[in-house]
Parts: structure tokens; C-alpha cells; sequence
């Protein structure tokens, strides 16, 4: 512990963020992080998929690692480290230790070869711990409401349901692609059938398109996308809670996007819904703790903000000292109006 609290002492690691997690559940602060060697590649090269230690072991270092699933198995034979045999996970946490030190030991030259290296001090490796905390604190939900809201679009389904029955004319599995294509294109003969090899496509293209002419199409489109907000979100969300903490605990990706904003999983909360009613009351069901507020903060048009610096063109930067809408503004100088 005094160690690894120890300032002075620099740490490299590979996602040092999940050590930093773990080492904070044992009442360890992590301190020293000096680089990471998973956002040193990721800005090195955004574009490539994985910066797993394997990945990079096997492209810098032409090194095959041991991985986790080698030493604690895989699937029904899958067992916790605190199983594996003592001198294999010795083996192999020396090993991961050993190959961060050699890929940070060539990676930080060319971070600072690059012309990375104030990006990487001053924005990425404080940023760690920033995320750390704010996965450790974690999201509050409103379970009542979501509980709620989940018995009423149960009800929702049901009442549109019958309408489906009623437009098709007979009862069926409305999730079933196959059952829906015989009501719709031998049934019902819609035009626009296209032949898949498990039956006729029913897919959101093609409902769309049918959609305008015909009620029954828009109505599985209905069905299907209250459906999925039930599924995705009313339901699985508490089911995601820590039972210690009471909160939900996402993991914020820093190497991930090729354009450097964060990505968020397990579970993802950047892709819940707005622009639906429904969707904007599943927001609702993210709360602040008792006398604490959420706050939104959003930088207005900020990518041509840089631009009107960087390209020091006279008009771009009148319009936003004027506070002006950029694209009314684009619009007005374009027709001459």
C-alpha cells in the first residue's frame, strides 16, 4: 500500500483505470500514474480496433502473452483466480507486468516522438482518474418509476397488439419475422415482398417503406420499437443495479472512438432515448442523490468554433461574437438574403 500511495513512485500500466478500481475497493489510492499503454496506442493510432495487451504484445513486441482465459479457463470450466494454482498466476501476472513495462518503455518515446506528449499528461492520464470515480460513484435510478413505467407499456403492448390481430385478421407471433411475412406478403399480398433465405424480410426498411401506405406495417413498427425500450431499458436497467451500492456502473471507454469522445458499456447510458415520449420519460428515471442537482453542459457548436480560430476567416468569427447561428448565418451570406 505505501507503494503504490506513493506520488513519487510512477506507474505504468495497461487500462490502469480497472487496477485503480480494484486496488480503491481495497482501500488503496493509487498514486504515480505516469502513462498507460493502452491510451498511448489508442493516440498513436485511434483507427485500429483493439489496444488489448495482447493485441499490442503481438504487433510491438511479436510476443505471444498468456491470456486470462490460459490460467482461470473458459465457459462451465471457467473458475476465480483465487483458484488458479499459485505458481501459474504468478507466472502470469509477472508476465502482464513484465510486457506493459517493455510496450511503455517504447510506446512513450514516440508519444513524445508525435507530438503527443502534452495531450497524453495534461489531458488523458489525469483524465483516468476522473473516470475511475465517476464509475465508482455510479448512476442513481429511480426503480419506482421505472417499475412503473414498465407495467404500463406492458398494457401498451397488449392494446396494440389486438389492433395488429385485427389488421391481419388472425392471431400470431408478432416477434416471428416469419409468421409476419406470410401475413403480410401471402396474406395479405403487400407489395414489396424480397425473399431472404428463412422467409420474406420484415425488416425495419421494408416496414417503413409499407408503412406509408398501410396501417398494419405501422403498427408492428409501433409494436416493435415500444417493444425494445421495454426490453433494453424499463427492464434491464434495475436489473444492472449494484446491490451494495444502489447505483448502476458504467465503464467509460478512453480508447475506443476514432474520434476521441468517450464511449460508454456495460451498460451503454449515451444511447438512451430522446426522441421519443417514451423515450424521454426512461431519462427521467436517471436522479441525483437527495439535495444534488444533474446538470447538462453543452458547448454550442464547439468543432466550428475551432474552426473560425483556426481558419481566422472574418465572418465565421463575427457571427459567433455576435452570437449568431452559424448555419443561418452560412445560409444568408449563400443566397444573398
Amino acid at each position: 500500500k505505501p507503494l503504490l500511495e506513493d506520488p513519487a513512485l510512477k506507474k505504468y500500466g495497461q487500462n490502469i483505470k480497472y487496477d485503480y478500481i480494484l486496488l480503491a475497493k481495497s482501500g488503496i489510492h493509487l498514486q504515480g500514474i505516469a502513462g498507460d499503454t493502452m491510451i498511448a496506442s489508442y493516440l498513436l493510432n485511434p483507427s485500429k480496433h483493439r489496444h488489448s495487451l495482447e493485441e499490442l504484445a503481438r504487433e510491438h513486441l511479436d510476443y505471444q502473452v498468456t491470456t486470462y482465459a490460459d490460467v482461470a479457463g473458459t465457459g462451465a470450466k471457467a473458475i476465480r483466480f483465487d483458484g488458479v494454482d499459485v505458481d501459474k498466476a504468478c507466472r502470469y501476472s509477472c508476465e502482464d507486468a513484465d510486457v506493459t513495462l517493455l510496450l511503455a518503455n517504447l510506446l512513450m518515446p514516440r508519444i513524445e516522438a508525435d507530438g503527443f506528449e502534452d495531450l497524453f499528461h495534461r489531458v488523458e492520464i489525469p483524465l483516468v482518474e476522473v473516470l475511475a470515480v465517476m464509475e465508482m460513484n455510479g448512476v442513481r435510478l429511480d426503480v419506482a418509476l421505472l417499475n412503473l413505467m414498465s407495467c404500463e407499456f406492458e398494457e401498451q403492448l397488449k392494446r396494440i397488439s389486438r389492433e395488429i390481430y385485427e389488421l391481419a385478421g388472425e392471431e400470431f407471433n408478432i416477434n416471428s419475422p416469419q409468421q409476419l411475412g406470410k401475413i403480410l406478403f401471402e396474406k395479405l399480398k403487400l407489395p414489396g415482398a424480397k425473399r431472404t433465405k428463412t422467409g420474406y424480410s420484415t425488416d425495419v426498411d421494408v416496414l417503413n417503406e409499407l408503412a406509408k401506405d398501410f396501417p398494419l406495417p405501422a403498427k408492428i413498427l409501433e409494436y416493435r420499437s415500444l417493444s425494445k425500450l421495454k426490453s433494453t431499458y424499463v427492464d434491464a436497467l434495475p436489473q444492472l443495479i449494484d446491490p451494495e451500492t444502489g447505483r448502476v456502473h458504467t465503464s467509460f471507454n478512453q480508447a475506443v472512438t476514432a474520434t476521441g469522445r468517450l464511449s460508454s458499456s456495460d451498460p451503454n447510458l449515451q444511447n438512451i432515448p430522446i426522441r421519443s415520449s417514451e423515450g424521454r420519460r426512461i431519462r427521467e428515471a436517471f436522479v441525483p442523490e437527495e439535495g444534488c442537482w444533474i446538470l447538462s453542459a453543452d458547448y454550442s457548436q464547439v468543432e466550428l468554433r475551432i474552426l473560425a480560430h483556426l481558419s481566422r476567416d472574418g465572418s465565421l468569427i463575427e457571427t459567433f461574437k455576435r452570437d449568431e447561428d452559424i448555419h443561418a448565418a452560412t445560409a444568408a451570406e449563400i443566397f444573398h438574403i
